[in-house]
């Protein structure tokens, strides 16, 4: 995926909400349904009207509401390249015009089909009340849309940073350990000193490139790998990874930057502080449309390191989980005396050409 055609990318230069998402449709909807309700009251007398006000009312709005939405997805990016403050208010201005054209459309098919009874004012008056509760309504949902696409604009730039913290995150004690292993290996086995700083050379590319929203599962597993390769020439036989993965679909999509920093907290707080080491399980399961990856290590219950930075990559794995998948995923930990395991549970949604 390009950069220009990531999702997080698009949101982040984006002013006006997303009308093509369902999400906002939604919100548009409801909002004006309970417009609807709100004028239906306010015009309500005593002569048992209610209903039949409300449907009125709510055939007008909820067409408003659909077509307005349907207007503003295509027009989207035209109006943002105008700048912010045009976009909004071109954007009021075309949902106004929209506004006056259906009330003066409603007019002419009540005054064509008179069974309809759909207005019972002037047409001067009519047109004029539409205007002027429409520039309100109109002005009050654009605000509220746009403080929410704000808010949700600032998470993802914050998650963006939080991403970029993360990839920053290389501890320096496995810099210097990485290094001391391949001066060593230079004189015993070049050949495997080479391959160990190309995968060093691979993992600091991985971790200094762009941060993505998501990526492909199989990346993620790859970075992982090289993670795995390069300890493994300092621990030795003190380090054993099981990966039971084949059910997981390699195409699956996943928040980038998630599956090494889970590695490396297993071995940095489990694996290193065991005199013989031990062995780190990772399972995939794919059922019901979920997938589900489970990392498991032994722990010392006498030697714990610090949490500090355990923590701080586990909330932003969390972040970035909720951001992509709001309820629809979990992080779940398992901490015990002498285990320690996570379970990320999300999605099955594959990367499109």
């Amino acid at each position: 995926m390009s950069e220009s055609s990531d999702p997080t990318t698009r949101e982040t230069q984006a002013y006006l909400p997303d009308f093509c998402a369902a999400g906002t449709v939604f919100i548009v909807v409801l909002l004006a349904e309970l417009i609807a309700i709100v004028l239906a009251v306010a015009v309500h007398d005593t002569r048992g009207q209610f209903l039949s006000d409300l449907w009125k009312i709510s055939f007008f709005v909820l067409w408003y509401a659909v077509l307005g939405s349907a207007l503003m997805c295509q027009l989207r990016e035209r109006l943002e390249s105008a700048g912010k403050t045009r976009a909004f208010v071109f954007s009021f201005l075309i949902l106004l015009a929209l506004c006056l054209v259906l009330a003066e459309l409603a007019w002419q098919l009540t005054q064509r089909f008179d069974y309809l009874y759909l207005i019972a004012d002037t047409h001067g008056g009519y047109v004029f009340r539409t205007f002027a509760i429409g520039s309100i309504v109109i002005a009050l949902a654009m605000r509220y849309l746009y403080v929410a696409s704000e808010w949700r604009r600032s998470i993802v730039l914050e998650a963006q940073a939080r991403i970029s913290a993360l990839q920053a995150l290389i501890r320096p004690h496995f810099l210097f350990n990485s290094m001391n292993t391949i001066a060593a290996l230079t004189r015993s086995d070049p050949q495997q000193a080479e391959e160990a700083i190309e995968d060093l050379s691979d993992l600091m590319r991985a971790n200094l490139g762009g941060a993505k929203d998501r990526t492909s599962l199989k990346q993620e597993l790859e970075i992982a790998a090289i993670y795995q390769r390069i300890e493994k020439l300092r621990l030795g036989d003190r380090l054993h990874v099981r990966w039971d993965i084949a059910e997981l679909p390699m195409r699956a999509l996943i928040p980038s930057f998630t599956i090494q920093p889970l590695l490396e907290n297993a071995i940095y707080h489990g694996i290193e502080l065991l005199p013989d080491g031990g062995e780190i399980l990772v399972t995939g399961k794919h059922e019901d449309g979920y997938l589900s990856i489970r990392m498991s290590n032994p722990v010392a219950p006498d030697a714990k390191r610090a949490k500090g930075g355990n923590n701080m990559a586990m909330s932003n794995i969390r972040q970035r989980f909720e951001l992509a998948y709001g309820n629809r995923a979990s992080v779940e930990i398992d901490s015990r005396e002498d285990s320690y395991s996570i379970l990320l549970r999300f999605p099955a949604e594959e990367m499109t050409e």
